[in-house]
């Protein structure tokens, strides 16, 4: 029995499905390929893949609908890889379920980061809760409810506890600014983007050695924010 992850690449562009296979199949994966939505429908219905790529652009059934759908039974990552690259285009996708989302012409070392992050998080949420979450130097003891950067104590407001608590059992995932505003302040608050951006200019002056070049809390534009991943500030000083 072969245990090595199983990814389903759903693209109607024959040369980027083989060039995806060959680059997640030399990482030790397992491929399965989908040329159109209907298609991506039945496969992962009867295959259960540990990951699914999406194109949006598909020949049938236009991608989000096929996200939707998916996810209404599917709980395992859903990265996008789509040359819809539009901030609405994406929004639209994260805020129905997608786990990530990545712009056509892409690089494979990122797409490969960004499946690593996608898997590791699903690992990280399966199961019991976790008590602490580190990225870097940055750590957060959930029992306690107690934050640090290196050695140094976050003096933290409860509303800037519950933001980083959420970027962090998210980190390496894109964010949207209403999945947020919903989680951390409620659905009166969906829309009040100015808001979010003041509590993360102030998150950003306790945990970033240089705010205006973060290095942990990233802003994806138009979209969200996102916690870095582990891999992306593991030694890297600031």
């Amino acid at each position: 029995m072969r245990n090595e992850p199983l990814v389903m690449i759903v693209d109607d562009e024959g040369s980027i499905r083989t060039f995806l296979r060959i680059a997640l199949v030399k990482q030790g994966y397992r491929v399965l390929e989908v040329a159109d939505g209907r298609g991506a429908l039945s496969m992962g219905a009867s295959h259960m893949p540990d990951l699914v790529i999406l194109d949006l652009g598909l020949p049938d059934i236009d991608g989000i609908d096929v996200l939707r759908t998916i996810r209404e039974w599917y709980a395992a990552p859903i990265i996008i890889l789509s040359a819809r690259g539009k901030d609405h285009d994406k929004i639209a996708a994260l805020d129905a379920g997608a786990d990530d989302y990545l712009s056509k012409p892409f690089s494979v070392g990122e797409l490969l980061a960004r499946v690593r992050v996608a898997f590791r998080h699903a690992a990280s949420t399966d199961g019991a809760v976790r008590s602490d979450m580190r990225v870097g130097d940055l750590w957060i003891d959930t029992v306690r409810r107690r934050a640090t950067i290196g050695s140094d104590d976050l003096h933290l407001t409860p509303t800037e506890y519950k933001l980083l608590v959420y970027l962090a059992e998210n980190a390496g995932r894109v964010l949207t600014h209403s999945s947020i505003l919903r989680r951390v302040w409620g659905p009166t608050r969906e829309n009040e983007t100015q808001y979010l951006r003041v509590f993360v200019a102030n998150l950003r002056r306790k945990i970033e050695s240089e705010p205006a070049n973060p290095r942990y809390l990233l802003t994806e534009l138009g979209v969200g924010y996102r916690l870095a991943a582990e891999d992306e500030v593991a030694g890297e000083p600031p």
